[in-house]
């Protein structure tokens, strides 16, 4: 693939979690959670992507959401399991971004906020209809999915380098 591929990348937060007496990377998904996770795991269907990589944070809540989306989907990615993911700044999730193979079109990225709020709000130089409107009022809740679209090479993601495609949470529904 050529650095002027259009590429797309989905930025999901983590669903809803429990806060039993465990460390904050173990804490499971909460009951909204399990119900969430299958619903995001239908939007993202729904998108048409055939996500050639999911990167998913090691933590508990990541990869219960992650586990639970992907059966909704008609094709599952090769998943990345990524310490770094978890509680990474905006500007370690662009580097995580910038080390992703350019033979790489379309990525998932399943971890948490504020990460991934700001890193949705940072990529979208542009954005599609009231997407980000609706992203900036409701913030970045659990289980919520921004689709951010670029070209070029992952090496080349910086501030305002996309457009802001789609953004979903489950309240929407």
């Amino acid at each position: 693939m050529s650095a002027d591929t259009p590429r797309r990348i989905a930025l999901l937060r983590h669903a809803k979690a429990d806060w039993p007496e465990v460390s904050d990377h173990d804490r499971p998904l909460a009951e909204r959670g399990r119900k969430d996770a299958p619903a995001v795991g239908l939007k993202l269907a729904e998108t048409g992507i055939v996500f050639d990589l999911a990167l998913c944070s090691t933590a508990a809540r990541t990869r219960e959401t992650w586990k639970l989306a992907v059966q909704e989907m008609p094709h599952r990615p090769k998943t990345h399991y990524e310490e770094r993911l978890y509680d990474a700044s905006l500007g370690e999730l662009i580097a995580l971004l910038n080390e992703t193979s350019d033979e790489v079109s379309d990525l998932l990225v399943i971890g948490h906020n504020p990460g991934m709020h700001a890193l949705a709000d940072a990529l979208s130089g542009r954005a599609e209809d009231d997407t980000l409107a609706r992203m900036t009022r409701t913030g970045f809740p659990t289980a919520a999915l921004a689709v951010v679209s670029f070209t070029g090479s992952w090496k080349s993601v910086e501030h305002g380098v996309g457009t802001l495609l789609d953004y979903w949470t489950p309240k929407g529904l």
